[in-house]
């Protein structure tokens, strides 16, 4: 498997501007060898956020795109961060929310969105970690996706 940076190269992953927090926390905190990144959304290239609910206003496949995009923000994070994404060891854990209705019960194939683009850039060991997937009625400024993810880095 080639380094992450070299994943993103060949990928040709394009990052969102790194997102700024919207109240008191930090983006990215690390504890030893361990980098926690706060909640980030599906922050697009023009600065918006993809918003609206998994199965009302959006479908299965653009819930997945927008979990997509939200690992995209939070790639450029953990970058920023750390000036490389090849100081990470591996992917530990993630949590995914999804806004959507009641009645909705695809939230696990909504975050693979997300999930995928890990293990495109990890690879199949380290970007495959243990995960959640749940849905709520409503997350910050309407946003359809929101993830936190904890790596383990050099």
């Amino acid at each position: 498997m080639s380094k992450p940076e070299e994943q993103v190269a060949k990928l040709h992953l394009v990052f969102p501007s790194i997102p700024k927090p919207v109240a008191v926390y930090k983006p990215a905190v690390r504890v030893g060898n361990i980098v926690y990144v706060s909640g980030h959304g599906p922050l697009k290239l023009d600065g918006g956020y993809i918003l609206g609910c998994v199965g009302k206003d959006l479908t299965l496949d653009q819930g997945k795109e927008a979990a997509r995009q939200t690992g995209l923000a939070i790639l450029a994070t953990l970058r920023n961060f750390l000036g490389s994404l090849d100081k990470v060891k591996r992917l530990v854990k993630s949590f995914g929310m999804v806004n959507c209705t009641a009645d909705f019960k695809d939230q696990p194939k909504v975050i693979n969105g997300y999930s995928e683009l890990m293990k495109e850039v990890f690879g199949d060991d380290a970007g495959v970690g243990a995960r959640s997937a749940v849905g709520h009625n409503a997350l910050p400024n309407g946003m359809a996706v929101e993830i936190e993810a904890i790596f383990e880095v050099e």
